[in-house]
């Protein structure tokens, strides 16, 4: 598991820098879409499902808005000549994805089939958390009293791509 993430974050690199360079923006929000993407990978690999969700609904929701104002603004695009410039692009394009279904893949396939549990700790908070929270909601609880840091990393990862999408509509709104 360890080889493949370090292959999967080499490509991150790559796809970053890929997005620093690129001559069209379209081209630069696809790049950043692949780490995105290869971040719930890491996350599925690492065996942090709830994770790999919120940034996986955080990144399609960031890439939509990014498309839309991408596609309703008035900004020239430095127009390069189609040629072999094109076709490795595409080339490279469709390797990376590949590669990226691939890894999706062998990381979907180390998670437990659905419904078997194995995590040491269900039991623990089946049984204790209401004794031990003083709530009488076990789910809040959980949430809020043993994993509380995950639940607020949680919310700080959705209130940080909330607060990106607003600050572009706003810039994009000022310039109106």
């Amino acid at each position: 598991m360890e080889n493949l993430l370090v292959i999967l974050l080499v490509m991150m690199i790559v796809a970053a820098i890929m997005a620093i360079h690129a001559k069209d923006l379209l081209s630069s929000l696809i790049a950043q879409g692949f780490v995105g993407y290869g971040l719930v990978i890491c996350f599925i690999l690492l065996r942090a499902p709830d994770l790999a969700i919120v940034q996986i609904v955080v990144e399609t929701v960031t890439l939509i808005i990014m498309v839309s104002v991408l596609h309703d603004s008035t900004r020239k695009e430095i127009q390069v000549p189609a040629g072999k410039r094109d076709i490795y692009t595409y080339s490279l394009s469709f390797v990376l994805v590949g590669l990226m279904l691939y890894y999706f893949n062998r990381a979907i396939a180390t998670l437990n089939p659905f419904g078997d549990h194995a995590l040491r700790m269900s039991d623990f908070y089946a049984r204790e958390a209401v004794e031990l929270s003083g709530s009488t909601n076990l789910i809040k609880g959980v949430l809020w009293d043993f994993r509380a840091l995950d639940t607020f990393g949680e919310a700080t990862i959705l209130f940080a791509a909330a607060a990106g999408v607003m600050a572009i509509l706003r810039i994009k709104g000022r310039k109106e």
